[in-house]
């Protein structure tokens, strides 16, 4: 889509703040981006998405999922691989409020070889969630740790190694 459209959806989700968490105010937001998204050409992977995040935003993970996928499959990455990356994060993110934490595991796992980007750490930091949501809490918290190490002022090196320390040396996460 155009530069315009681009920047009407930043300023939109710029004043998400301003609903109110009652549903009747989240329902206001989220007619605000499907009227957005009425003015995509048909088979847009950015609707799915941006009605993903709007149901995820207002707490129905249950709606987003689907929605998450349709992105996706009608080739999100092809026109942004960044929002297909932000898709794959909220999507386990979404996966996991709804019991299914091993789906965003394995959602994720890939994520971790995938070319670095600002998104890097909230990759981590999903995956831990899923991660101790299927019961492996300390696979969780040493991605958690060795994605905070870098950000430390100090004790980055020890913190590094005890996060590698958590797991077994040289083993990613199981899928």
């Amino acid at each position: 889509m155009d530069q315009d459209w681009e920047d009407r959806v930043t300023a939109l989700w710029d004043s998400f703040g301003d609903y109110a968490e009652e549903e009747e105010d989240q329902a206001r937001f989220r007619a605000a981006v499907d009227a957005l998204v009425a003015e995509l050409p048909e088979g847009s992977p950015l609707g799915p998405f941006e009605q993903a995040c709007a149901w995820d935003s207002t707490g129905h993970s249950d709606k987003a999922v689907p929605l998450y996928r349709e992105a996706l499959r009608r080739g999100l990455a092809d026109v942004s691989p960044y929002k297909a990356r932000r898709t794959r994060i909220q999507l386990a993110s979404s996966l996991r409020n709804t019991g299914r934490a091993k789906e965003g595991i394995a959602l994720l796992t890939p994520e971790l070889d995938a070319p670095s980007d600002e998104l890097d750490d909230a990759v981590r930091a999903c995956l831990a969630l899923c991660l101790s949501s299927a019961g492996r809490d300390r696979e969780g918290l040493s991605l958690a740790l060795g994605a905070l190490a870098p950000h430390l002022p100090r004790y980055q090196r020890s913190m590094a190694n005890y996060a590698r320390l958590l797991v077994a040396p040289g083993r990613p996460p199981q899928v």
